[in-house]
C-alpha cells in the first residue's frame, strides 16, 4: 500500500471514529464531500494546507496523519477533543507556564493514583 492510501486510511479511519460522514468533514475542513473522497480512495495528495486543516479537525496531528507516527498515536486515540486541545494549549505556553502546569498535573495524577491504591 503506497503511502498516499495509509494518509487516505488514516483520513477515513478517523473521521469513521468520530461518526462524520464525507460532507461533514469536508464542511469542517471547507473543501468538498468529492474531494474528501478523493484522499480516502484514490490516494489523491491533498495540499499541504488542507492536510493541516483536515488533522486540526480530526485532532490529530499531521505527522500522524502523514506518516502514522506512534509517537502521535494517543493523538488519534483519545476520544476526549477537550483534553487534546487542552494539551495542545499547553505545548503553546512559555516553558516556565508549561513547567508549572505540568507539576500541578503530575501532582494532582500521583495523588488520584494513591487514592485509588488505598481504596482498591
Amino acid at each position: 500500500m503506497s503511502q498516499n492510501n495509509n494518509l487516505g486510511k488514516r483520513i477515513l479511519d478517523l473521521r469513521k471514529a468520530k461518526g462524520w460522514s464525507q460532507t461533514e468533514l469536508a464542511d469542517k475542513v471547507g473543501i468538498s464531500y468529492a474531494q474528501i473522497g478523493r484522499y480516502e480512495t484514490k490516494g489523491a495528495q491533498p495540499p499541504a494546507e488542507v492536510i493541516k486543516n483536515i488533522a486540526e479537525v480530526l485532532d490529530t496531528s499531521v505527522d500522524f496523519l502523514l506518516n502514522g507516527s506512534s509517537s502521535d498515536k494517543a493523538n488519534a486515540t483519545l476520544q476526549d477533543a477537550e483534553v487534546i486541545r487542552y494539551f495542545k494549549d499547553i505545548e503553546t505556553l512559555p516553558a516556565e507556564d508549561k513547567a508549572a502546569l505540568l507539576r500541578v498535573i503530575s501532582a494532582f495524577i500521583r495523588d488520584v493514583k494513591t487514592k485509588q491504591a488505598y481504596t482498591h
